[in-house]
């Protein structure tokens, strides 16, 4: 359980399945939880919600962003914002060479939901 229930997580996703599974598992969890399934709508939160802790991404999105290319900017207009990579591609995360890259956790698909609250715990430490 999250000892600051008022941890609020960004699940950009573009699978419903794994999207609803994501976000019962971080509210079970004690994380207040937004969705969104592709960088637009990722975008739109990004612009109005005033705090996040931490944002979990799939990297292949569709409209053409990657999930890269919404962390990118999410960090600069918020150094404090953590970022987990998913994918099932995870070596295109690395490939992109992104300085975020080299920082954020990447979970490759299928992983294990015990596996993604202790990387989330030990960011939001």
């Amino acid at each position: 359980m999250s000892e600051d229930a008022q941890d609020v997580v960004l699940i950009v996703e573009d699978e419903p399945s794994i999207l609803m599974v994501l976000s019962d598992y971080l509210r079970g969890e004690g994380y207040h939880v937004l969705e969104a399934k592709d960088g637009e709508e990722a975008f739109e939160i990004l612009a109005r919600k005033p705090h996040l802790d931490l944002m979990v991404t799939d990297y292949r999105l569709p409209k053409g962003i990657s999930g890269v290319q919404i962390a990118e900017p999410a960090v600069k207009l918020r150094p404090e914002l953590k970022v987990i990579f998913i994918s099932g591609y995870p070596q295109e995360i690395v490939d992109c060479d992104s300085p975020i890259t080299r920082k954020a956790p990447i979970l490759a698909k299928p992983f294990d939901l015990d596996t993604l609250g202790e990387k989330i715990q030990q960011l939001l430490v």
